[in-house]
């Protein structure tokens, strides 16, 4: 099948949106897939190389022909309906509730009205467009299952290294709520809470966090979190969150809330592969002290967790699922 993702309006920059395109293209290529990313700008993702071709069209008679067009971004849908139609049938892969692009009224204009085929990563997503009407698709990314793995025992109760993902330019990843909760658990524990983080930036030197990565590779990954005790994941505004599935296929086991769009719900069960708290900060401190005092626990939604992540499947397994899809609404 020849498949074009439009990332025009949008681009490819190091962030978490971006390396799932560029690993699902990489996924459907692998599998036999002519895979295109068209563009309006360099590509400037360097986390991952790219498999699929990478093009930027002067005109729209340089966009090539294909069976059908994912947008990638709010902002790619336009773009993609100014297309003629052999360059396929027009999708849309809808990854979280953006917000910080538009509101909700311009959402419904720009992103849910315009006739195209809507995917979701998650049933949460799905949840939130039924709530105006649009019916959708739910594929989710996948992981690369044999990337990230257990390599220690955790069963250790001296030292609790608490991790977290550090992003500023983002409120809706909660970082404030990750450094208030360890200011409170170092004033309650002592010197037995630390504080890991990593994230694009470069190191903020704050006194809080006691070790951070920037933008760090698989290796520095594996290491982060098979080290980090406890994950924290207050997050929002979510489809499906990558940084908890990354830390519980480590057997690291999360705690996360119960908001709407906290991208958890398909695979984190409170007391089962995860603990999910009351969406209040206080309830989201008690859930991690919850872990801090019991390590039985910690063990077994680490070990259930890593389970739980592998039944959501490979990227070619879930990509398989996306083209089966393609086929069926061509």
């Amino acid at each position: 099948m020849r498949i074009l993702f439009e990332c025009r309006n949008c681009g490819l920059g190091n962030n978490g949106g971006t390396s799932t395109i560029i690993k699902s293209a990489n996924a459907l290529v692998n599998l036999g897939h002519e895979v295109t990313l068209i563009d309006d700008q360099k590509n400037q993702h360097t986390w991952t190389p790219l498999i699929a071709k990478h093009l930027i069209p002067k005109t729209i008679d340089e966009v090539p022909a294909a069976e059908v067009i994912i947008g990638t971004g709010y902002n790619t849908v336009q773009p993609m309906l100014e297309l003629p139609e052999r360059c396929g049938a027009k999708s849309h892969w809808i990854r979280a509730w953006e917000t910080w692009q538009m509101t909700e009224e311009q959402i419904l204009r720009k992103v849910l009205n315009p006739p195209t085929i809507k995917i979701v990563n998650s049933s949460e997503l799905q949840t939130k467009l039924e709530e105006f009407g649009t019916k959708s698709y739910i594929i989710r990314p996948g992981n690369d299952l044999d990337k990230i793995k257990p390599n220690i025992k955790r069963n250790g109760n001296k030292v609790i290294i608490l991790g977290g993902l550090y992003n500023i330019r983002h409120k809706t990843k909660r970082t404030s709520w990750i450094l208030e909760s360890a200011k409170y658990l170092k004033k309650l524990y002592g010197k037995r809470i630390k504080l890991w983080m990593f994230g694009v930036n470069s190191d903020p030197n704050i006194e809080l966090i006691d070790k951070y990565f920037s933008q760090p590779t698989l290796e520095d990954k594996n290491y982060f979190y098979n080290s980090v005790t406890i994950m924290l994941s207050p997050s929002n505004l979510e489809g499906l969150h990558i940084v908890p599935q990354e830390a519980m296929l480590a057997e690291c086991p999360v705690v996360t809330t119960d908001t709407l769009l906290g991208g958890t719900k398909d695979y984190i069960i409170n007391g089962e592969s995860g603990v999910v708290t009351d969406n209040v900060l206080i309830d989201f401190q008690n859930g991690i002290k919850e872990l801090i005092q019991d390590s039985k626990l910690r063990n077994k939604l680490g070990k259930a967790g890593r389970e739980k992540i592998i039944s959501l499947g490979s990227r070619e397994e879930n990509m398989m699922k996306m083209v089966k899809l393609f086929q069926k609404n061509s």
